[in-house]
């Protein structure tokens, strides 16, 4: 227990000096370098209500200005291809991807065109699983759809306010039963440790998800920014971190018989698309309204005022409104992160690529790590010990916690 305060504290510490710069009027999109596999991410902020706890940057849907920004999205993309960048595989997330399908459906379509894309995972929730919709999601190409589900639980369902959108977790496990066989892979997004969750709580959505044999299942530990943890404690109670470890524990018992985790937070049957792009591609660009990327080892951020995103590319320019170039020492400790998330790390490979010593630059956190046994080496690899898979989804945690302050950050800006 007091190995993993540390490990959350530091992480928190050096995750705020990681996001610390401060939004300006607006920034290049750093330019291609070389031919890397890279992934585009689409970000899609309109949801028909806001859940409680969510971090992300979202606001309710209005059809019109939902169109305004879809049209805007596509002249972003066309003109990340002006600039000669090169995409092997789409992310889109949000917010509601399939809010408007009509328009999503265009934007895949210009993004097929423009780039050799391969891979196309989408995310959406309950209530779009239909038939029509599955349909035209398949006819698109996507290969991979992330349904929302967080629990399968009425009560906490209706605390955090899914019951009434999506409906019981009964109805809900209904729908993901009729969407198996439609996709390469079909991924069910759950969150551990809400407050008032109990183990028996857990171990029922842990039930229906081993009898529905999803493909995919990414179960996220509850990750709130600073606001949303107000929010929630209204709502449910205080956010307890120290709980995770045995729910987290009780996750990985119940799933290794039928799935082998693919990250330290997503399990997998078979050789199926992963949850965590951050693991296959070591950059992506971030387009939409509020959308970070990594791209040449600088961090970006889109503006997260939408009248101003649809404004700066309506005029032919870039909405990116804050930048940070990474120092390489950042870029490793960023690369020791992500890539170790996906279970194991050659640092040959990692030394390759930044023209340094990669052991030798990071020496403190791979000692570190191999003395508290949440590190070993395998071959050529340094890999998660099933202990250092926790200390993964800790660090990964705190990761998405800084992101979703700075998230907030941004938004006061424009409240």
């Amino acid at each position: 227990m007091l190995v993993e305060k540390l490990i959350c504290n530091v992480a928190r510490k050096k995750n705020a000096d990681y996001l610390r710069f401060r939004p300006g009027e607006s920034y290049d999109v750093p330019r291609p370098r070389d031919a890397i596999p890279r992934l585009l991410y689409l970000h899609v902020p309109f949801c028909e209500e806001l859940c409680p706890y969510c971090s992300f940057n979202r606001v309710v849907f209005r059809e019109q200005v939902a169109r305004d920004y879809f049209r805007a999205l596509r002249k972003e993309i066309s003109m990340y291809g002006d600039l000669g960048y090169s995409f092997n595989a789409i992310y889109v997330g949000g917010g509601t991807p399939t809010v408007l399908i009509d328009e999503l459906a265009q934007t895949l379509n210009l993004a097929k065109g423009i780039f050799p894309i391969r891979e196309i995972s989408v995310e959406t929730n309950p209530n779009h699983l239909t038939g029509p919709n599955l349909a035209q999601l398949r006819d698109m190409g996507v290969n991979r759809l992330s349904v929302g589900v967080q629990t399968f639980d009425d009560g906490i369902l209706r605390t955090v306010e899914r019951f009434h959108k999506y409906g019981s977790g009964e109805e809900i496990a209904a729908r993901l039963k009729e969407t198996m066989g439609y996709f390469d892979t079909l991924n069910v997004d759950m969150i551990f440790n809400f407050p008032r969750q109990t183990m028996a709580m857990l171990e029922h959505d842990l039930d229906i998800l081993t009898g529905l044999h999803v493909d995919q299942v990414t179960f996220y530990p509850l990750m709130v920014s600073t606001s949303t943890e107000r929010i929630m404690g209204k709502k449910l109670g205080k956010v307890d971190y120290d709980r995770g470890r045995g729910m987290y524990m009780k996750i990985t018992d119940r799933l290794k018989d039928a799935y082998v985790p693919s990250t330290a937070w997503c399990f997998s049957r078979g050789d199926v698309m992963i949850d965590e792009y951050v693991v296959n591609y070591d950059e992506y660009a971030g387009l939409g309204s509020g959308s970070i990327g990594y791209l040449g080892g600088s961090v970006y951020s889109n503006t997260f005022d939408i009248p101003a995103y649809i404004e700066h590319l309506n005029n032919g320019q870039f909405p990116v409104a804050a930048r940070k170039d990474c120092s390489t020492r950042e870029r490793l400790l960023y690369d020791f992160l992500m890539k170790l998330f996906g279970i194991s790390l050659d640092l040959d490979e990692l030394s390759q690529k930044h023209g340094v010593n990669a052991y030798i630059y990071l020496l403190p956190e791979v000692t570190f790590f191999r003395s508290t046994g949440g590190l070993m080496k395998k071959d050529n690899k340094i890999v998660l010990t099933p202990k250092g898979q926790y200390y993964w989804v800790i660090m990964m945690r705190e990761f998405f916690i800084a992101v979703n302050n700075f998230r907030d950050y941004c938004r006061s800006l424009i409240d």
